[in-house]
């Protein structure tokens, strides 16, 4: 039986990170992945998507053209050669994890990874393509074993008429209509992919504003880009059947104005995603679990010893960012390291639509209902000389600090480019800046980012260029 210091269940951005830090501290590690190395995330979300996205934005772009003193002619997306570029990006990040488990001596266990109990010892039974059956022994086993797209009564995913994001990654051919169900990251993300490529879309969002999680502000100024650009969206309603029984989709959907029938040729379930906890072994080896994540210490200890688990499969935000970072606290704690618990306020969130979001910490409501005395700043980016220079004056990039002890509570961003920007306000809230301290910083001009500066002088009654 082969041993290890640590097995990881699962090569996502949370478990191949994990291993490679478990390496890098000198324990003899292998990883258990059924699938393409990279998990969901290289291969079926964060990256193939970008890559979607990018080809949209650059058809945007060219449509565009004259805007910029440039003239072009008879421009249309090919819509098989973009999801070919998507693959092909997909399958080279992919190979890219390959060279770095060759280069930090990890061991990849290609099968369907689970525990198992064998006496007081908790195992790792692997079971390959062939169903071959094989037992591996660590000292730790971190599970990380990550989601898939959760499905509603009303929305059963058959992976031709309605589907979730990994069919909407490679559909046959381009739907005339689609109708996406939520309006989350995935929702927002593929309704501009679609829609910037001529498909007519419409989005069915259960909650009052778009990307629900987000400030209010940023959600109605998402939901009023979306609709000038010509995208049909219904919030506060619900779909509660779909038709498939004809050429396309007949979705009944109920509204606050009464209940409406959608036509459409293909329906998107973007209504979040489900932990895969299934057939792990969990209940075979005690590990706890409470609605439906695994129940984890700070340091993403199970209640079974030597067991872990992060990313998707527990309490928190399921995102690509936290699961690796999880994964590095995990494997430093069991090096005998002292690192420092997530700060799960200090995530940054973001939304590569377009206009992209990007948000982390409390919004200007929560943080009120926090009981806090406020301070907010926002600087339109119709103000900014960069953003008018690019053709990109829409959004805005609003901040708001303690009142009383200038703490930075959040900050909340929608325009072009700021998903690259928030990272300046994850750093100053992880050193406890203050707002003057940001003010008194300088930024480069002209940058999109010089809004951050703006939007913290407007906040304590110093903005320049408002």
């Amino acid at each position: 039986m082969s041993k290890f210091d640590v097995i990881v269940i699962g090569s996502g951005p949370g478990g191949y990170v994990a291993a490679i830090r478990a390496s890098q501290l000198g324990m003899k590690t292998a990883v258990v992945e059924k699938a393409e190395l990279g998990g969901v995330c290289l291969n079926w979300g964060c990256i193939p998507t970008k890559a979607l996205l990018k080809s949209a934005n650059v058809f945007e772009y060219i449509k565009h053209a004259a805007d910029y003193g440039i003239q072009v002619n008879d421009a249309k997306p090919d819509f098989a050669a973009m999801v070919k570029r998507s693959r092909e990006v997909a399958a080279g990040m992919s190979k890219g994890i390959q060279f770095l488990f060759k280069k930090n001596k990890i061991e990849h266990i290609a099968g369907f990874g689970k525990l198992k109990k064998s006496g007081s010892v908790v195992k790792v039974e692997v079971i390959s393509a062939d169903g071959k059956k094989t037992e591996y022994e660590a000292k730790h086993i971190i599970l990380a074993t990550g989601g898939r797209a959760r499905e509603l009564p009303a929305l059963k995913i058959d992976g031709k008429k309605i589907i979730g994001y990994r069919e909407a990654m490679t559909l046959p051919q381009q739907p005339k209509k689609l109708l996406v169900v939520g309006s989350g990251a995935i929702g927002t993300e593929f309704a501009y992919f679609y829609n910037a490529i001529g498909t007519e879309v419409t989005i069915v969002e259960f909650l009052p504003n778009l990307v629900p999680l987000e400030d209010v502000e940023v959600s109605k100024t998402l939901e009023k880009s979306f609709k000038k650009s010509g995208i049909n969206v219904y919030t506060s309603s619900e779909v509660t059947a779909v038709d498939t029984k004809g050429k396309g989709c007949v979705s009944t959907v109920k509204t606050p104005s009464g209940e409406i029938k959608i036509e459409s040729d293909i329906v998107l379930s973007a209504v979040g995603i489900t932990a895969n906890l299934e057939g792990i072994g969990l209940e075979e080896t005690g590990v706890k679990t409470d609605k439906g994540k695994v129940v984890v210490d700070d340091y993403y200890r199970t209640n079974v010893q030597g067991v872990y688990a992060i990313g998707d499969i527990v309490k928190g935000q399921a995102l690509a960012h936290v699961a690796s970072a999880e994964g590095i606290i995990c494997v430093e704690k069991i090096a005998g390291l002292n690192p420092e618990p997530l700060n799960y306020n200090n995530i940054p969130g973001c939304t590569y639509c377009s206009p992209e979001i990007a948000s982390v910490g409390y919004t200007e409501e929560a943080a009120k209902k926090a009981g806090y005395q406020i301070k907010v700043g926002k600087f339109p980016f119709t103000a900014s000389g960069k953003a008018k220079a690019a053709g990109a004056p829409d959004g805005f990039v609003k901040v708001i600090f303690d009142a009383k002890y200038g703490e930075w509570l959040g900050a909340h961003m929608i325009g072009a480019n700021v998903t690259e920007m928030i990272a300046e306000v994850v750093a100053a809230r992880k050193l406890e800046t203050t707002g003057h301290e940001i003010i008194k910083s300088v930024h480069p001009h002209p940058t999109m980012s010089e809004a951050i500066m703006e939007a913290t002088a407007a906040a304590y009654g110093e903005v320049i260029h408002l």
